[in-house]
């Protein structure tokens, strides 16, 4: 499930699979250019940075997030190739199925519900990956049902490493991958954390 898959810095991530799929490009090292559709959950500068996309886009890339990502005309994007998305919806972007979910912050002033900011699913060859974007452990997410999910971990901005154990020891996807942490804020110990509170039958695969 994960063949295909790259997990870069913070929640940037990279899936091959019938498409090649971008999510919250950042701090890329290198100029590939071969992005069909880039994600992206909200607009801040560590999800949403506009020289990383360039690294990345090409000529019909299709960008797709919440109110903000127009921006993206700067780099040439035409409004034809942008999606702009809202949480709880279903949409079919280049003959993917992706499901948009809400991701914000409880007690932080961050991430407000108000954003309408996203995580998404995608089902890509019969396969479910959530990738949650910078929330914590809210309701909403807690019954998704997917084979490999994308958590935070890094606390401050997002879940800490036992409080996305938790949710993911709720949620039981097959593999966990964590995310959001080892940069900005959280430390490398942080996935051991959280792999040591997850439940025996989950899988969890370090990247960072």
């Amino acid at each position: 499930m994960l063949e295909g898959v790259q997990v870069f810095t913070q929640n940037s991530i990279k899936i091959e699979k019938e498409k090649i799929i971008y999510i919250d490009t950042y701090e890329m090292q290198e100029e590939k250019h071969d992005a069909d559709i880039i994600l992206i959950t909200h607009t801040h500068y560590d999800h949403f940075s506009l020289k990383d996309i360039e690294k990345v886009k090409k000529e019909n890339t299709i960008l797709v997030g919440p109110e903000g990502i127009e921006e993206v005309q700067k780099i040439g994007f035409i409004k034809e190739n942008i999606k702009i998305v809202k949480p709880n919806q279903s949409y079919e972007i280049e003959g993917i199925k992706i499901e948009t979910v809400p991701a914000y912050n409880l007690h932080k002033k961050f991430h407000p519900k108000e954003n309408q900011w996203v995580g998404y699913i995608l089902n890509l060859q019969g396969q479910r990956y959530y990738i949650a974007g910078d929330t914590d452990n809210i309701e909403e997410i807690r019954n998704i049902k997917c084979d490999v999910a994308f958590v935070p971990i890094g606390g401050t901005y997002t879940m800490d490493a036992k409080e996305a154990a938790s949710l993911v020891n709720v949620m039981q996807p097959k593999i966990v991958v964590p995310t959001h942490y080892g940069s900005i804020v959280g430390k490398k110990e942080d996935a051991q954390i959280f792999a040591q509170k997850l439940k025996a039958n989950i899988q969890c695969k370090v990247y960072l």
